[in-house]
């Protein structure tokens, strides 16, 4: 497997809260945390913008 460089920023509201980083092996993506003081509760069919408290710069080609 080839490594991808990504340029990553920790925005204020999200000081405290872990990278993305993989939760097992053979994942295929890296899991983000909410940068939220409370929880959220979406309804079915319901969508919802959530702030990751991260800024990223992805290379041509590769999406998140």
């Amino acid at each position: 497997m080839s490594s991808v460089t990504i340029a990553i920023k920790r925005l204020p509201h999200g000081e405290g809260l872990d990278l993305p980083e993989y939760a097992v092996e053979h994942s295929a993506g890296m899991d983000l945390l909410a940068a939220i003081p409370q929880p959220v509760l979406l309804t079915l069919g319901q969508r919802a913008l959530i702030p990751t408290g991260i800024a990223i710069a992805l290379p041509e080609g590769y999406e998140a």
